[in-house]
């Protein structure tokens, strides 16, 4: 548990990043905390990789690439592990406690 309050960088009404450049894990601890979700290697894995996805690109990740990214170690259990990890979806829970800027024509849920 943290000692001090995490001063968070620029957020949206629904808690996104505004710049996606502001994030930190300490960052992702805080986001996490307000989504009830404690950090596994599991949830380190997929942040890492939609951090680096958006790297490359300058766009967050859809869903699709995250599951096969998780394929690779997790073979078909990946869908399914994804919304266990993010119980209240994808967008709203992992793009978030990555650091993404909310998505623009995605579902929320």
């Amino acid at each position: 548990m943290m000692d001090a309050f995490v001063q968070l960088p620029a957020i949206d009404d629904e808690g996104y990043l505004i710049d996606p450049q502001d994030w930190s894990e300490e960052l992702a601890e805080e986001f996490a905390r307000q989504e009830n979700i404690q950090l596994t290697e599991d949830h380190w894995d997929v942040i890492r990789f939609m951090r680096g996805f958006y790297e490359e690109r300058q766009i967050a990740p859809d869903a699709r690439y995250v599951i096969k990214h998780l394929a690779e170690r997790l073979g078909t259990a990946s869908r399914n592990k994804l919304f266990e990890m993010f119980p209240y979806g994808y967008v709203k829970q992992a793009c978030k406690i990555a650091g993404m800027k909310r998505p623009r024509g995605w579902s929320t849920g």
